[in-house]
């Protein structure tokens, strides 16, 4: 295996500490947080870059770090916008001049979520919230760079750290006898550890002799299912009736950025590559609360 040395922003976060705990012991890994590492901040990110590329080991970047508070972003344009498009830009061209390889997690938001069948990967970003447009614009802007760069685009991410919809189910159902949740909307969970085993295998590819050919891919949980569906699904695996679960509509809960109906991401380019396709979500959910159950319970 070739030693790999990793520099992981957003590295506090939910999928940025998943990266860091399931890399292997011979990378070297440095995942800072916000606190730590300013993407926003041109000097602050050649010096990290120059560090790892001064370091030992195969270097490679993985942006794990977003602006990711989807109905905040409606009036916080400035800061989503700082995070979400000019600080890839930023990284993009700090590895492009110091020759390094960038991987850019990237959301199903950058589609409009009207689609009847999953969306490919070169199909055109055409996104309908703040959250939405920032991260399409940072994508175009690492897409631009001239950097050695890859797009990998995912959804309904949840995990053990941070907060996610897993954790918000078992917290409301600690004080309601039933909840409803939304049933017209189609989507594929994601969990944290196959994200990030998958990530890690392309950084992996990426650094050698063998990338991948496509600049953009799609990286979530296998088939798909609705927000009830998924949250019928947290309640057997916490032990609870999954019948306390009620459907409902998306106008019984209204938001300030609007939500894709459908948002199913085809993997086609990520196996065309030659990467493991991630698990199907059903299954991961049960691989997610078999190694550490205690993390989603409140």
């Amino acid at each position: 295996m070739e030693m790999l040395a990793l520099l992981v922003p957003g590295g506090t976060g939910q999928l940025g500490r998943e990266l860091a705990a399931r890399a292997p012991g011979e990378y070297t890994v440095h995942a800072p947080g916000s606190a730590e590492l300013d993407i926003t901040n041109p000097g602050a990110v050649n010096e990290a870059v120059k560090t790892l590329v001064d370091g030992a080991g195969s270097p490679v970047v993985v942006n794990a770090a977003a602006y990711t508070a989807v109905d905040n972003a409606e009036s916080d344009y400035t800061r989503a916008f700082a995070l979400n498009a000019d600080a890839p830009r930023v990284l993009a061209a700090v590895c492009s001049a110091n020759g390094v390889p960038l991987v850019h997690v990237s959301t199903d938001y950058v589609f409009a979520g009207d689609a009847t069948e999953p969306y490919r990967e070169d199909e055109p970003p055409a996104p309908r919230s703040v959250y939405g447009t920032t991260k399409a614009a940072g994508e175009a802007a690492v897409l631009g760079s001239g950097a050695r760069a890859w797009i990998v685009r995912t959804a309904w991410v949840y995990g053990a750290h941070g907060g996610n919809f897993v954790k918000t189910m078992a917290r409301l159902a600690e004080t309601h006898d039933t909840l409803s949740v939304v049933d017209d909307q189609r989507g594929s969970p994601t969990w944290t550890g196959d994200l990030a085993d998958g990530l890690l295998e392309l950084a992996a590819r990426v650094a050698g002799d063998d990338p991948p050919t496509a600049k953009v891919l799609h990286a979530t949980g296998g088939g798909e299912t609705t927000w009830f569906g998924f949250a019928q699904a947290v309640f057997t695996e916490l032990g609870l009736d999954p019948a306390r679960v009620r459907p409902c509509g998306s106008d019984e809960f209204p938001r300030p950025a609007p939500r894709p109906s459908y948002s199913v991401l085809s993997d086609q380019a990520w196996r065309g590559s030659g990467l493991t396709p991630l698990r199907p979500w059903r299954e991961a959910l049960t691989a997610a609360f078999a190694q550490d159950a205690s993390a989603y319970r409140p």
